[in-house]
């Protein structure tokens, strides 16, 4: 197999995989959302609704601000910048929660709204800037419009496995074993770990391509 093809194979793979962690890291700060509000809103049924409105709204933003930059100059750089302002930006989760809550709490009586409004300023911001890592995923993989439909199957096949994953272990377990902000710090740490590494991937693409350029220059 050409080496060339070797790297696309490798990066698709890259892919795949952060795409898989990006849909686990969704669905575990969305269950830990339902912890974080209780203590202030309770946890019934209205209080899910607000939090999965808040998910799915802001999800679907990330998906259309995602597709939208994807069609500017996409590259493995870029991508790892969004999974490291998607680790930062969930820090305030674990520094600002407890005093906005209870800010919030004070302020309106019904928790319906008060509920809703907390997750708004928690979750919102976040969860956008890893909705968008779908769409560019897509992009990235995509190298002709015939295989866009059976790339995209593939990735949100793979996505939704993580997403599946990421519901098991911190329902099952990372609840059970560490408090909240520790998980909330760690996932923001694993995904600042992937954008770096993302990075460096790409780089050592560009000088791997940048080196078999200069060998097929130098056999010419």
């Amino acid at each position: 197999m050409p080496s060339s093809n070797k790297s696309i194979n490798y990066n698709n793979l890259f892919i795949y995989l952060l795409a898989f962690t990006s849909g686990c890291s969704i669905m575990c700060i969305e269950l830990l959302a339902g912890r974080i509000l209780a203590p202030f809103f309770g946890s019934s049924v209205h209080i899910w609704g607000s939090i999965i409105t808040v998910f799915m709204l802001s999800l679907s933003f990330g998906y259309l601000l995602g597709g939208k930059l994807s069609t500017h100059s996409a590259s493995l750089n870029r991508y790892g910048i969004i999974f490291i302002i998607a680790g930062i930006s969930l820090l305030p989760i674990v520094t600002s929660s407890t005093w906005l809550m209870e800010s919030i709490f004070v302020a309106i009586e019904d928790s319906r709204y008060g509920s809703l409004l907390a997750s708004t300023a928690l979750f919102f911001i976040p969860t956008v800037i890893l909705g968008m890592l779908s769409p560019y995923s897509v992009r990235l993989l995509v190298k002709n419009s015939n295989e866009s439909g059976q790339v995209a199957g593939k990735l949100y096949f793979v996505s939704t496995l993580g997403s599946a994953l990421g519901t098991i272990i911190t329902s099952f377990y990372l609840v059970l074993w560490f408090d909240i902000n520790t998980i909330v710090i760690s996932v923001s740490l694993l995904l600042s770990l992937l954008g770096i590494t993302t990075i460096a991937f790409a780089k050592a693409n560009a000088s791997f391509d940048k080196m078999n350029a200069q060998r097929d220059i130098s056999h010419a």
